[in-house]
């Protein structure tokens, strides 16, 4: 991974002086170095951490992450390290590294931006037909006409459900023809709340049961309060009936952003859904004793509570927590074969993960990332990359891509693909193939580069995989034609 390091003096002036971060509000940003490339810039990668990593974080791919005010060529970074900007509180380090160290540093540096750099694109598709590395696909149009599709359920006979975070929810039939579904809850349609997720009961077909996440409302003190809620109820004749809330997260927050909100049955009949820390990462996510947020929880399909669930006995702590210590995770799928809750989830500036959710334990955010904050700084003062007792990712990009929904791809319809994991990202706007071996990702590909920003990616029961992309809303099938 990616090892990057230069420290407090260094680094936040660097911070100050060199750039200005800009956060278009994409709910994140990617990648990671090895060893072997740390290897190559000598002493640069001990330089980073020995003088900015304490201050703002050890990944320099975080830190690269941003627009820089003096330029970021080889020369321009050289003159920033070693000269200074000593109005704009950059020292100079002259004194402290040789010339050639500077531009060890200096390279190393630019590695980062061109790890930033690969994901970027202007150039939007010329077709709808795209090469990969082992197949070509072409983007077949399901559904348009909509803003924000945030999640996708399929229905027995080629029908789908889409949800549109705006409080809009559509019937698809198999001809492509979509209806307005009428009970659908109120949400609070600001920032990243509104209507959410949607599922299918696994006995669809007999009892006609949905579930909603969304942003559910409240009034208190004059203003609205808002939190992340799971709504169940029969849908048919294109309404929803018998609606329910059978899981509300408290406390609500003033907030609008980190919902979660994700949602997968797992092999044991039982609901799994993420709900986001709300924006509170101090308050939140590693306290489980009246504390729903920053969580992945675990509930029976009436919203009852499994005897089994980690905290069950746990005196004050919330029983429906499966584990703790999330950010927000809008990615959520089962592994086909060992049946494990998989969920990626948005870092800060940097430090996306994938995670594989185990019962009771502990993420660790914040207390460890491989991000740093918005401002370039750590979190908190002793936020690190590992602690005791706090699970480490199963992956991390940094800098960021705004992961979304995921999935493994089944059957044989995708030759080469079988048993990858597919990622949509909101910053690069493109769809992440993941190849994994021996459980861990091995390499990746950026597939439909600037397609938009990929919200939900799910495979359907007739084999293919289907994106949902942002403004213009559309709903795409992927299908594999001969080269």
């Amino acid at each position: 991974m990616f090892k990057y390091l230069i420290t407090m003096l260094l680094f936040g002036a660097l911070t100050i002086a060199l750039v200005s971060f800009n956060h278009s509000g994409n709910e994140n940003q990617f990648t990671v170095n090895t060893p072997a490339q740390d290897s190559i810039f000598g002493k640069a990668a001990v330089h980073y951490q020995t003088y900015c990593g304490g201050c703002h974080g050890e990944k320099m791919n975080a830190f690269a992450d941003r627009n820089w005010k003096h330029g970021n060529s080889r020369d321009d970074l050289f003159k920033a390290i070693k000269l200074g900007y000593h109005d704009e509180g950059m020292p100079a380090f002259d004194e402290t590294f040789a010339d050639k160290e500077t531009y060890q540093l200096a390279d190393y540096i630019i590695s980062g931006i061109k790890n930033v750099n690969r994901y970027i694109s202007s150039d939007k598709p010329k077709s709808n037909t795209f090469k990969t590395e082992l197949l070509t696909i072409r983007l077949d149009t399901v559904v348009t006409g909509l803003e924000v599709p945030w999640g996708i359920a399929f229905l027995p006979g080629g029908e789908m459900l889409v949800t549109d975070r705006n409080g809009k929810f559509y019937h698809i039939k198999k001809n492509g023809t979509k209806t307005l579904i009428t009970g659908t809850p109120e949400v609070v349609n600001a920032g990243q709340g509104g209507l959410l997720d949607v599922i299918a009961d696994p006995q669809f077909a007999s009892n006609k049961f949905i579930y909603l996440s969304y942003s559910k409302g409240k009034t208190e003190g004059g203003k609205t309060q808002a939190t992340t809620a799971i709504m169940k109820a029969k849908f048919e004749n294109g309404r929803l009936t018998g609606q329910k809330d059978i899981f509300v997260a408290e406390p609500y927050s003033s907030t609008r952003h980190h919902y979660g909100s994700r949602m997968q049955f797992g092999r044991d009949g039982y609901l799994y859904f993420s709900v986001g820390e709300r924006g509170g990462h101090n308050e939140n996510p590693q306290q489980i004793k009246g504390n729903d947020l920053g969580k992945v929880h675990r509930i029976k399909p009436d919203g009852s509570i499994p005897a089994d669930n980690p905290f069950t006995n746990t005196p004050g702590a919330e029983a429906s927590i499966y584990s703790y210590g999330h950010r927000n995770p809008q990615g959520m799928t089962i592994h086909p074969e060992t049946g494990k809750i998989w969920v990626n989830e948005h870092g800060p500036r940097g430090g996306d993960e994938i995670n594989i959710v185990d019962p009771g334990k502990n993420y660790g955010w914040p207390d460890i990332t491989y991000g740093i904050n918005y401002n370039g700084k750590p979190m908190n003062p002793d936020t690190k990359t590992e602690k005791e007792n706090m699970e480490q990712p199963l992956y991390q990009w940094t800098p960021s891509i705004g992961p979304s929904g995921m999935t493994f791809v089944t059957g044989n319809r995708y030759k080469g693909w079988e048993g990858n994991l597919m990622s949509g990202s909101l910053r690069f706007q493109y769809l992440n193939r993941s190849v994994l071996k021996n459980g861990k990702v091995v390499s990746e590909e950026i597939l439909f580069k600037n397609i938009g920003r990929v919200r939900d990616v799910r495979m359907a029961p007739d084999g293919f995989l289907y994106i949902a992309v942002e403004t213009p809303g559309t709903v795409y099938k992927l299908v594999p034609v001969s080269k």
